[in-house]
């Protein structure tokens, strides 16, 4: 049976064909569904692609930056916000950063729910929102409130945050293949006199999560209380219990010298 794909040529023609997104799988990059189908894991009834749907730039009004659901992670590189461009350079290598979408890696969910969105952590820090369209029509909201609902009924149009004075520091552990998930990976960022801090984390259960108690506390052993760890292929739970703390407290240290 040949699988139905839909192109559609602009943003609001994606959200049309979308719908609720019910029996759609869509395709953005292709780094993380193009494995599946070639292993014989995913086989697909519709599909929808989006590179040619107008949501690959990248846009600046004032101090807010947009960034559609289909710039590849490789453009982030090069921008003027280092905690989001430092972040993308050391997500896997060249070539699939290159196909990467940033849409796509704020929802990487693949066939065996391993969410691994490295890009979450740092628009989280840097209080950004992501605007997206599903059932009940287009809605925009904070990174950490789109990732803690049902991400999976959404089709993410772009991100946006707002250029400012505050600093930000930024920690992660991997292993070396270039291909690996992060063991566990930090962001975080605050007003040029330490107030406002916002806290995330990323890569130690599936999703990143907005870390609000270490935020209230400032004390980085906290993060164990706003993030679960779990046993993966990448790590133990009990590496990250004893992993993630640290590379928190190094990522405070940072904002205070910086």
């Amino acid at each position: 049976m040949t699988a139905e794909v839909l192109v559609p040529t602009s943003p609001s023609e994606a959200a049309s064909l979308f719908g609720s997104g019910e029996g759609l799988t869509v395709f953005g990059g292709g780094t993380i569904l193009l494995p599946e189908i070639a292993a014989g894991r995913l086989r697909l009834d519709r599909a929808m692609l989006l590179h040619k749907a107008g949501l690959d730039e990248i846009r600046e009004d004032g101090d807010r930056v947009t960034i559609g659901a289909m710039v590849p992670v490789g453009a982030l590189v090069d921008l003027a916000e280092p905690l989001l461009a430092e972040a993308a350079s050391h997500l896997a290598d060249r070539e699939v950063r290159a196909s990467a979408t940033v849409g796509g890696n704020l929802c990487a969910t693949a066939a065996a729910d391993a969410q691994r969105g490295d890009l979450g952590a740092p628009l989280i820090a840097l209080g950004a929102t992501v605007t997206s369209t599903g059932a009940g029509g287009e809605r925009t909201e904070p990174v950490e409130d789109f990732l803690a609902g049902d991400s999976k009924g959404r089709l993410v149009l772009s991100v946006s945050y707002d250029r400012g004075e505050r600093r930000s520091a930024g920690r992660g552990l991997r292993r070396r293949h270039a291909h690996s998930y992060s063991i566990a990976s930090v962001a975080a960022s605050a007003n040029a006199d330490g107030s406002d801090l916002r806290v995330a984390v990323a890569g130690v259960a599936g999703g990143a999560v907005r870390c609000r108690t270490v935020e209230q506390s400032r004390d980085a052993d906290d993060v164990l209380k706003d993030a679960e760890v779990v046993d993966d292929a990448v790590a133990t739970a009990a590496y990250r219990r004893a992993v993630l703390p640290k590379l928190v407290r190094e990522a405070l240290d940072q904002l205070e010298r910086s």
